[in-house]
């Protein structure tokens, strides 16, 4: 076998040569070719005088070697055995090192390059700040801020490390030949002695993964090899920790060091494990601390001393293994003995303040800007992470106003949830539009969860032992309260779960500045912990009367050219619609069922939101003249030219809606809402400035008056009178108290499936939208669900908040500009006293539906990018 083996090798070697004078016979003619016969010529010579000097040097060292080496003695050919396996040795350590180095056909995997070593990249939390500097929250998947200065560590920490660690940190270059010997002895008697890995070896594993690389071309062909792999990412660790020696000083790799290791309780790098742990820095660490948090890196869950709070001293490993490390101190000459003998004895004492990725406020808008800013750097070609790269994010919110938002929406959703559960009292809340319960609702729901896929999966041929589990095996869980502040504690089946969640209204609310675009408060649910889905941007609504603005705006600016004082009458309209080939008479009534069959301006019919009006004006103007607007404005949800689009019956976001609004207040120009403004990476370098985007979309003329008509809203009687009763006197101006300070608009959709209030001062709009994520959820009643009984509370609540806010002056209402007759030309002065109409489509689901499905070809649309009809 043994001469077999050697005559194949005998065979490649003899291949190989041959193989060589082949390729020089090839490239030699070639060479001649490139570089001429002249240069070629003296490339010949230059290689044979070479050849003539090394065969004579050669010759010298034979004839040295002949002179003073005794071939015949007795140790001759021991010595020269040796010689050539100490040789063959240093080669073969020199290749794999080379092997090991450039990762030669893909054997060992990838090396970590100078440009790596030199600005090595930790993996490490971006934070969110708000417009007024306040840190908002954070994205992470290892939650790490690192230290930049080796003057920020305490000393004890430092002296901790290296007694434990690496006690000759100080006098190696990146590995330790004396430790090996140390290991390799321990091993011969039986005993351990650590693994021998220095400081430098183990932040080339944390630095660079060297363990947990998986791919191929990181792992390497030898890297799947049993025994091997472990050979080979030590040898990269040694060689690594060599060249960290080479560019780092002692100081720079401790920080490193201690930047990089997991402290368990999702905390990484020494910073946040002190504030973890102890909730201080690392400067301000003392011996005990250090010696802990030093001690945990050895095992994050045995030694993690939050698993051992109220237990005995005896049972406590963190306790037993900071005393190993304090030993280990007074061993290397960092701690006197005595005040070992006495810190031993002491208990551990804990100061947690974990982090969480849902900590701070805003979590809602926290997704909205991950996915803005993974939309951003695709559409520029660029690659972030925003869970790694240390990006600090400026954003738009005012962190005041938000707390007041969330607050707002917090205590205003209790009051409007107390009521909604009393008057379901007995009953599912969940029914048709003839308010008879949905059958099957909660089974129709069940049926969508992955705990329900899962017990199929698990009971594929047993369905009985599916409703078991959803229906009959309780537990205990934290639930979102409906009676006090934060969560509590239940048991409950699956199918309680269910049912108990599906009781709950829900709400967003956002705030924008209409100048600059910037959105200072965002709440998308309830509880991001346990509602996730954002009601301001990611959910689609009716909007309701809130959506009428745009009919009174095409009226005004477009091709009718309306005054607010032109007179319509508030009685029956019908119109006769075709559908699937079908005609039908489409009749749309007023909230309260009636009509008062008298004649108003246009302004009145807006502030008292009547149906009536709006949709004959809708059919005047032209559905098409509305959508166009709409759409002009801001609106980029689908929209179709049907009869009902003017009483708000196709799905929009408030995030449009109040986008769409903002030209009312910054004279019929539309800002684009922006809720980042700056990017920066984690050395602090600008990546983006993000400007705001606007451009006028109606006359300032007609701007102007389609405010002042949503000022009647609040101040002439309007569906939005109550916001300024009993505590509301608050919001009125303190000089002048009666001039109008606030316009606004209603909307509550059929069945009160969906209330909305809209409400904008001189430098605010926001807007509030409440229901039940399932439509067929909703109260029975105008007199409660109502958006001026719902949606209107809660902006109320949160401008009491700003009013009352001093560090919020700025916000705080004052008078709209009154309308000048000589720069509007309008008739705009037709205001009388009139009493408020209730605020509801009161128009089926399925009216709407047939409705939404009418004049949907193409032909009937306008194209946004065109100008306005004439």
């Amino acid at each position: 076998m043994l001469q077999r083996i050697r005559a194949i090798v005998q065979q490649l070697k003899s291949l190989f040569w041959k193989g060589l004078e082949h390729l020089t016979a090839f490239l030699l003619p070639l060479l001649a070719r490139v570089l001429g016969e002249k240069k070629y010529s003296w490339l010949v010579g230059q290689v044979a005088m070479t050849r003539f000097f090394l065969r004579t040097k050669w010759r010298l060292i034979e004839a040295y070697y002949e002179a003073h080496v005794d071939r015949n003695s007795p140790y001759y050919k021991p010595v020269v055995t040796m010689w050539k396996v100490a040789g063959k040795m240093v080669m073969y350590v020199l290749i794999y090192l080379f092997v090991i180095e450039t990762n030669i056909f893909w054997l060992t995997g990838e090396m970590p390059g100078v440009d790596e070593l030199q600005n090595p990249k930790l993996s490490q939390a971006s934070e969110i700040y708000s417009a007024d500097g306040v840190l908002l929250g954070k994205y992470f998947a290892e939650n790490r801020t690192p230290i930049r200065d080796y003057k920020l560590l305490s000393p004890y920490l430092v002296q901790a490390l290296v007694a434990t660690e690496d006690s000759r940190f100080y006098e190696h270059t990146g590995i330790d030949f004396q430790a090996w010997a140390g290991v390799a002895v321990g091993l011969v008697k039986g005993g351990d002695r650590g693994g021998g890995s220095t400081i430098s070896q183990q932040l080339a594993k944390n630095l660079f993964k060297t363990r947990t690389k998986k791919s191929f071309t990181k792992t390497g062909l030898f890297g799947y090899v049993p025994g091997l792999s472990k050979l080979i990412y030590k040898s990269k660790e040694w060689v690594t920790a060599i060249k960290l020696e080479r560019f780092y000083t002692k100081d720079e790799i401790i920080l490193w060091y201690l930047n990089t290791v997991d402290y368990g309780n999702n905390a990484y790098g020494i910073k946040v494990a002190s504030k973890t742990y102890f909730n201080t820095s690392p400067d301000s660490l003392n011996v005990q601390e250090a010696a802990i948090l030093v001690g945990l890196q050895k095992a994050t869950t045995t030694y993690n001393p939050k698993r051992y709070e109220g237990k005995p001293i005896e049972q406590n490993k963190a306790w037993k293994r900071r005393n190993v490390v304090l030993a280990q101190m007074v061993k290397a000459g960092y701690l006197k003995k005595n005040s070992y003998d006495s810190l031993a004895k002491m208990p551990i004492e804990l100061h947690t303040n974990e982090e969480s990725p849902y900590d701070g406020t805003g979590n809602y808008f926290k997704v909205a800007i991950a996915k803005y800013l993974n939309e951003w750097a695709k559409a520029n070609d660029m690659e972030i992470d925003l869970y790694r790269d240390g990006l600090k994010i400026y954003t738009t919110i005012d962190s005041r106003m938000q707390i007041h938002a969330e607050q707002a929406v917090e205590s205003g959703m209790r009051s409007i949830q107390k009521t909604f559960d009393n008057h379901w009292t007995g009953q599912n809340p969940w029914v048709d539009e003839h308010g008879k319960e949905i059958p099957g609702f909660i089974d129709t729901v069940a049926k969508r969860t992955e705990y329900y896929k899962a017990l199929v999966n698990k009971y594929p041929k047993n369905p009985d032992s599916v409703m078991h589990y959803m229906k009959n095996v309780k537990r205990k869980m934290w639930v979102y309260s409906r009676t006090t502040l934060g969560e509590e504690q239940m048991t409950m089946s699956a199918y309680d779960s269910i049912q108990y969640y599906k009781r709950f209204l829900q709400s967003g609310m956002m705030t924008l500045d209409p100048y600059t675009g910037h959105i200072k408060a965002w709440v998308g649910g309830l509880d991001f912990k346990y509602f996730k889905y954002d009601h301001v941007k990611q959910s689609k609504r009716q909007p309701g009367s809130t959506f009428k603005p745009f009919v009174y705006t095409a009226a005004i600016d477009g091709p009718k050219d309306l005054s607010p004082c032109y007179m319509m009458t508030d009685e029956p309209f019908e119109l006769e619609v075709e559908e699937k080939g079908e005609k039908k008479i489409w009749r749309p009534s007023n909230a309260d069922g009636t009509f008062s069959y008298s004649a108003m301006p246009i302004r009145r019919a807006l502030a008292k939101s009547i149906n009536s009006i709006t949709a004959r004006l809708t059919n005047e103007v032209g559905a098409d003249t509305v959508m166009y607007y709409a759409q002009k404005m801001g609106i980029k949800s689908p929209l179709k030219a049907v009869p009902s689009i003017g009483l708000g019956s196709f799905d929009v976001s408030l995030y449009e809606m109040i986008g769409a609004y903002s030209a009312f207040v910054n004279e019929g120009i539309h800002v684009e809402p922006m809720i980042v403004q700056e990017i920066k990476d984690q050395n602090g370098k600008v990546l983006q400035r993000f400007d705001p985007v606007s451009f006028r979309v109606i006359k300032k003329e007609s701007a102007q008056l389609v405010r002042s008509m949503l000022e009647g809203v609040v101040y002439e009687g309007g569906t939005g009178s109550s916001l300024l009763w009993n505590e509301g006197e608050v919001l009125l101006p303190t000089n002048n108290r009666y001039a109008p300070a606030f316009a606004a608009k209603t909307g509550t959709t059929s069945n009160h499936s969906d209330g909305w209030f809209i409400g904008m001062t001189h430098n605010l709009i926001s807007g509030v939208w409440v229901g039940g994520d399932d439509r067929s959820i909703h109260f029975r009643t105008g007199a409660l669900g109502e958006g001026s009984k719902t949606a209107l509370p809660i902006y109320k609540r949160f401008m009491i908040k700003v009013v009352n806010d001093p560090l919020l002056a700025t916000y705080k209402p004052v008078p709209f500009d009154k309308l000048d007759k000589r720069v509007v030309k309008k008739d705009f002065n037709c205001q009388s006293s009139y009493s408020t109409l209730p605020d509801s489509l009161q128009i089926s689901d399925s009216e709407l539906d047939s409705l939404n499905s009418l004049l949907s070809s193409p032909t009937e649309v306008p194209d946004t990018n065109q100008q306005s009809p004439q």
